[in-house]
């Protein structure tokens, strides 16, 4: 039965979980200094490290989209679910041990090492372009479902966005990656408790048990894992190894994940919590898919499909964004109000480590790279604490200023734009990295800015030939295509002489 959600509730369970959150980050930031926030003293508890890391690594969006977009295509999710695995892998074993080595605080002072100044300062802003049009599109997909659930007219959405940032603002400023680890367990916990909750209010409205539940699922189309259409964006193989990439890149390469792992005591804790998160995120995964499946059926079985519920045209179609709203329309208007303040704070707590990283690593990245704290013996501490919390802060209304554009454009086409501009700026990042890796040669440093622009580019067009000529597009391997320039153009402008040894 629908039922309309009450706003109250809404304030008032958004308003308990952030004390709770903020409680937490008060315990965790007493006492901390630039050394805590960067790195939380290296003391961080690998299994709390690695079951925090699941609430990063689903943000809202995949929170919302992954259990939507079982109606549209399956379990086919999973293979790329399974390549995480084995990029986890190459993680554990090849880079957490360079980390390591090397003491940094910012990875991306590998580079500087290995190439020079350039393709160090490069890679440093490739990064933060990256994490910052990535991160505001999830932060912007979630404040607007939260603005959704305000009378029409009723609140603004800037003041919805300001709110939200104020806040991510206020709870990582002090503590930072200490206090990130921390609130990630609170948030993962809640994330999860969402979803199980859907999961059997789901089951009982169908008057299942967990056995008649599991049939149900297993015997539909929709717990189908293998797409094996080679023109397919979906198909298995291309899932599967884009998985392993993507796990390398927005994992192993990226300064928010990475932060974390280097906050451990040693390199044995942070390969521990690694491998540990990699298992975890496949059970996870599997939940998430369990539900979109269960929806799915609660959807066509008793509500009247999708235009009973009002997400499809008259001629029963509907799109992706269509099946981004299927979560959040069950859980806030036909299984109660216990699960739809479970949904609320659920999404809410699948963001939160997303922007909240975000902000921590960002801040990180700029005062290390950029404002070389680890090299300005003239500041002291206090100093940097001042400047440290002045760059939070101006990242912060960065965000803020994001949404507000993303907002007014309030164009899908855009949105995707944006989205997909972060994901083609990752790829030189893996260039830069496996060529330093696999390769003892150096390269001209100066032309690493223009690898890193060309190699996207390069990248944008053999797509748009592919999908053109072949009817073939490239997917999520777009990535590959991006390090493999990258790599190329290492290889183009390396110095044949002078070689050292791999690090």
């Amino acid at each position: 039965m629908e039922h309309t959600f009450p706003l109250s509730w809404l304030l008032i369970s958004f308003a308990a979980y952030t004390a709770l959150l903020f409680f937490v980050s008060w315990i965790t930031s007493r006492k901390a200094d630039s050394q805590s926030f960067f790195l939380g003293n290296r003391k961080s508890p690998w299994p709390i490290v690695a079951y925090g890391m699941i609430g990063t690594s689903i943000s809202g969006v995949t929170f919302i989209s992954v259990p939507g977009n079982v109606m549209n295509e399956n379990f086919f999710y999973m293979p790329l679910v399974l390549g995480f695995v084995f990029g986890y892998i190459v993680i554990a074993r090849v880079l957490l041990p360079l980390y390591y080595k090397m003491n940094v605080t910012s990875i991306y002072s590998y580079l500087e090492e290995r190439f020079g100044f350039t393709t160090y300062r490069t890679g440093s802003a490739v990064f933060m372009v990256s994490r910052v049009l990535g991160a505001a599109v999830r932060i912007f997909v979630v404040v607007l479902v939260l603005h959704t659930f305000f009378p029409e007219g009723s609140v603004s959405f800037w003041v919805v966005a300001a709110v939200f940032m104020f806040l991510i603002f206020l709870y990582t400023f002090k503590g930072g990656v200490r206090t990130i680890i921390w609130t990630d367990v609170l948030q993962t916990t809640f994330m999860l408790l969402a979803v199980i909750l859907t999961v059997v209010s789901i089951s009982r409205a169908m008057e299942w048990n967990l056995g008649q539940m599991t049939r149900a699922v297993v015997e539909t189309d929709y717990s189908r894992w293998f797409n094996w259409d080679w023109s397919a964006s979906n198909n298995a193989v291309k899932q599967f190894i884009s998985g392993i990439f993507i796990t390398i890149v927005m994992t192993g390469l990226d300064q928010e994940m990475m932060q974390k792992n280097l906050s451990c005591k040693d390199l044995k804790s942070a390969q521990k919590n690694i491998y540990s998160t990699s298992v975890i995120l496949v059970v996870v995964n599997i939940l998430f898919l369990t539900l979109g499946a269960l929806m799915a059926i609660y959807v066509n079985d008793h509500l009247g499909g999708m235009q009973g519920i009002g997400l499809a045209d008259a001629m029963g179609t509907f799109s992706k964004a269509q099946t981004d709203k299927l979560f959040p329309v069950i859980a806030s208007q036909y299984l109660g109000l216990g699960v739809g303040l479970f949904f609320i704070i659920g999404l809410i707590s699948a963001s939160y480590p997303s922007a909240g990283g975000a902000l921590t690593s960002l801040t990180t990245s700029f005062c290390i790279d950029f404002l070389d704290f680890n090299k300005r013996d003239d500041l002291q501490q206090e100093k940097k604490d001042s400047i440290r919390k002045t760059v939070h802060g101006a990242f912060a209304v960065l965000f803020f200023l994001i949404l507000l554009v993303l907002h007014l454009v309030n164009n899908q086409a855009i949105i995707n734009l944006v989205y997909l501009l972060a994901a083609y700026t990752y790829g030189p990042l893996l260039g830069f990295f496996f060529f330093g890796i696999l390769t003892k040669y150096k390269t001209k440093d100066k032309v690493a800015p223009y690898i890193a622009l060309v190699a996207p580019v390069l990248c944008y067009l053999l797509d748009l030939g592919f999908k053109t000529w072949f009817d073939f597009g490239l997917g999520f391997t777009i990535l590959i295509c991006n390090g493999l320039f990258t790599f190329l153009g290492m290889w183009l402008f390396r110095e044949r002489e002078g070689e050292r040894s791999s690090v």
